[in-house]
């Protein structure tokens, strides 16, 4: 069983999908139009119900602009698109670091943040 076939009527998640070779590309253009899947050496087609949520740092309009991404497939994914913005590019960078240091030493039986105003 595969994993689309797996998650059905679930969620299959695919990470960097930004970087698909182009012939990958076109196989899941083809899932996503007929949500049929065959088998690796299998003899009949499987319909399944999946949703797609696919990732990628990197821009897929750029990629589509030099053929890097299919136009089409990009359409096909871009339905509900969330940005997130690199932590370097984020106010609230420090704060988040600082909660989370809190919460682990917290969890170690640790008191109060470390003091990083020393460190380079």
């Amino acid at each position: 069983m595969g994993l689309f076939e797996a998650a059905e009527h679930g969620s299959v998640f695919l990470d960097e999908v930004g970087e698909l070779p182009l012939t990958l590309q076109a196989k899941l253009l083809k899932f996503l139009d007929s949500k049929i899947v065959r088998r690796v050496g299998g003899s009949r087609d499987i319909q399944v119900d999946v949703r797609i949520l696919a990732a990628t740092n990197r821009s897929l309009v750029d990629g589509v602009r030099q053929g890097r991404f299919r136009e089409d497939l990009y359409y096909r994914l871009n339905v509900v698109p969330i940005e997130i913005p690199p932590l370097r590019a984020r106010d609230d960078a420090a704060l988040l670091a600082t909660m989370f240091v809190e919460r682990v030493g917290r969890k170690l039986g640790k008191n109060g943040a470390p003091d990083v105003s020393s460190r380079a």
